[in-house]
């Protein structure tokens, strides 16, 4: 065929497909280990290998990207004129979230070690396709709300943590698994829900009520079920809104239109209006912020999980097709400035990756101190982690060069997806005041914090000088909005080192203390200082 000789394929790196996306992951793999009583070692380690195998498969990276070329669809009406407000996915979108409910990404609360197991599936399951993310955290998510009313958490909460997936819409007591979704933010009030103008109306039936108003953001609008907060006679109250009603006919759940969002783009975000919808009470009435506490405190969580799991994929990404790609007359992994880049972004997916662990090991363990210690961990996370993604998943794609620029390498998907968990649950902002309220009110959490910061005590002398300044900045809280950013960068930053110090390879520590606590680091990647040993970082992270 004409043209042919001039097309022959040469220093491309192969597909990374058909790999074991959990044991590839040596940070991962060794957090689990780390975190996971030993007599269900083995069990959590074959069930995330399973998972793990199917994330890298061909066949689901084919969904994946099936899934976001076929975005979802609004259908307000069927073909006779009846009101019907149903989302339709490609069929590998339903694939792709019954696979994820199947692994159990809905269960921790029923399951030993079930934080850890599900974190860590999770940040894999991430690697696949985020979109599926939001439905599987948001279901889990309703589990710590639900529980206010233990009535409404025994009918509810089997089927949330069911590992079947039902897409249908029907009767949710014919159901033998259900999808939770949410809708509190209002187009007047975004994180402040108390100027939400969602009225409810309490009917006769002890309990029951019915809600007027519009969402201006509705989370996976297609699920069983949402929590909602509207305005009660007692206050601002949680309420279940179910989308099928007890006798199988619809509740008046109005979509006005979908998101055309940056990223996130397989999933579905609405605008729905509520118009005399029936909903049931959660909680107690004007307590509506305490009752949702629980829920948001677990999605800010599946916030930080999620970024690191992006990095996670975008750094392996960029680690392999270095170790592959030659140019200059050697592979690109062993350029001095290359591997200083891919070391670099090494350590902020490694540190997310420990910090995420770390806070799914405390909800696993669920004591008092453990309590206090995710009070103010957790925000400080989401904070830092959802913020380092963007930058992180932009410099993997420019490792690729002009590949990575093009939507077949995945990396687009990344870049695009990259910013969505520091905006979802609380911009940066919401979370740096969470700090603050924390540290106000609440001393038993900073003590929690401190003692953890401090198991590395006297290990490394730049960490050590990095939590004197943390503690600089805790010594006057007066004033310290305007500085709230930096403050919790550095607990965050102090967290991870600690437990870098005491968990991570020499090199992988020594790396993060001179860079992100001693100073030495530039405004960009790949600024590391000399004399690093950088070789073992690179190659940790590379997908083997």
């Amino acid at each position: 065929m004409a043209g042919t000789s001039t097309h022959t394929v040469t220093n491309q790196p192969p597909p990374l497909v058909g790999y074991d996306v959990f044991a590839a992951d040596r940070a991962l793999t060794e957090a689990v280990r780390r975190h996971t009583a030993p007599d269900v070692l083995d069990e959590v380690r074959a069930e995330l290998t399973a998972l793990g195998r199917a994330a890298g498969s061909a066949q689901l990276q084919e969904w994946a990207v099936q899934a976001n070329e076929q975005p979802p669809r609004l259908r307000t009406h069927d073909r006779y004129g009846h009101r019907i407000d149903e989302v339709e996915f490609h069929p590998a979108w339903h694939r792709l979230l019954g696979k994820g409910v199947s692994a159990g990404l809905t269960g921790a609360w029923t399951r030993p070690a079930g934080h850890v197991r599900r974190a860590a599936g999770f940040l894999v399951w991430t690697q696949v396709e985020a979109g599926t993310c939001c439905p599987l955290s948001m279901t889990h998510a309703a589990v710590p709300a639900l529980r206010a009313d233990p009535g409404l958490a025994a009918e509810w909460e089997p089927r949330l943590t069911s590992t079947v997936y039902d897409r249908a819409l029907r009767v949710p007591g014919e159901k033998p698994g259900a999808l939770f979704g949410m809708a509190m933010t209002e187009k007047q009030g975004g994180s402040d829900v108390r100027a939400n103008t969602t009225g409810a109306r309490p009917l006769a039936e002890a309990g029951t009520y019915l809600l007027t108003g519009h969402k201006w953001f509705c989370s996976a609008p297609m699920s069983d079920a949402f929590l909602v907060l509207a305005d009660a006679p007692g206050g601002l109250t949680c309420f279940l809104v179910p989308r099928v009603l007890p006798d199988g006919s619809r509740n008046v759940f109005l979509i006005q239109r979908l998101k055309d969002k940056l990223g996130n783009r397989s999933n579905a975000s609405a605008e729905i209006e509520f118009d005399g919808t029936w909903a049931r009470r959660v909680g107690e009435e004007g307590r509506g912020v305490r009752t949702v506490i629980g829920m948001v405190a677990a999605t800010r969580l599946d916030c930080a999980v999620g970024s690191a799991g992006l990095m996670r994929q975008a750094v392996a990404q960029a680690v392999h097709h270095c170790a592959h790609r030659e140019a200059f007359g050697g592979k690109l992994a062993d350029k001095p400035l290359m591997r200083n880049v891919l070391a670099d972004l090494a350590l902020e997916s490694e540190a997310a990756t420990a910090l995420a662990l770390r806070l799914a090991a405390a909800c696993d363990d669920g004591g008092e101190q453990e309590r206090a210690f995710l009070r103010l961990a957790v925000p400080a996370a989401k904070y830092w982690i959802t913020k380092r993604c963007a930058p992180v998943a932009v410099e993997a794609a420019e490792c690729l060069g002009g590949n990575g620029y093009v939507e077949e390498s995945g990396l687009p998907r990344l870049v695009r997806e990259s910013p969505l968990n520091s905006v979802w649950e609380g911009a940066g902002n919401v979370q740096a005041l969470d700090v603050l309220r924390a540290l106000r009110r609440e001393p038993g959490a900073l003590d929690a914090c401190l003692t953890e910061i401090g198991r590395a005590h006297g290990a490394d002398h730049r960490l050590d000088r990095a939590v004197k300044g943390l503690f600089t900045e805790l010594a006057d809280l007066e004033g310290a909005e305007g500085r709230a950013r930096r403050l919790v960068e550095r607990l965050a930053l102090v967290l991870q080192g600690s437990l870098l110090v005491r968990y991570a390879p020499p090199e992988v520590a020594d790396a993060f203390c001179a860079s992100r606590l001693g100073g030495d680091h530039g405004a960009s990647f790949g600024t590391l200082p000399s004399g690093l040993d950088l070789r073992p970082v690179v190659e940790r992270a590379r997908p083997a």
